[in-house]
């Protein structure tokens, strides 16, 4: 057939874990109400005016809005106050695709603060730069925006 492009598939997962000195209800409260607040201008993939929201219901949807325009992020599979969100999404061609995405966050109490331990499964075309992209991607937004706004509010 014309215009057949056969790809391998594979599985990739990773996790990371940050530190944040806040406790748990403070970081819930951060990631599931107050994206915005603490998306990073760089992740905002609709322009720099579009907001990020979050529906912690299962069901409910992690997207983007600019306008008339909207994204898609996630999909919500699992929500469990304060202690973690799970996630599915789809990468289209176009974001290095076609892949599935089941990102999970958990929130753990430690001492005063909270371990946030951040996972990853990809599966179908996924090369090694985009787990790569995503790994430091995801790392950069959970320290530098949810952290950083979770410490000083």
């Amino acid at each position: 057939m014309k215009n057949t492009t056969t790809h391998d598939a594979r599985v990739v997962e990773y996790e990371f874990e940050i530190e944040i000195d806040a406790g748990p209800e403070r970081v819930w409260r951060a990631l599931t109400d107050q994206l915005s607040a603490w998306w990073l201008p760089d992740f905002h993939m609709l322009g720099a005016d579009s907001i990020v929201s979050l529906e912690p219901v299962p069901g409910g949807r992690l997207y983007e809005q600019c306008g008339d325009q909207g994204l898609l992020w996630y999909t919500v599979l699992a929500v469990s106050p304060p202690n973690s969100l799970s996630l599915a999404g789809y990468c289209t061609p176009e974001w290095g695709g076609p892949c599935s995405t089941l990102l999970t966050v958990k929130l753990e109490s430690k001492g005063e603060g909270t371990r946030v331990v951040v996972s990853d499964a990809l599966y179908g075309r996924v090369s090694d730069d985009q787990v790569s992209s995503l790994y430091s991607g995801w790392r950069r937004l959970f320290n530098d925006g949810l952290k950083q706004f979770a410490e000083s509010t």
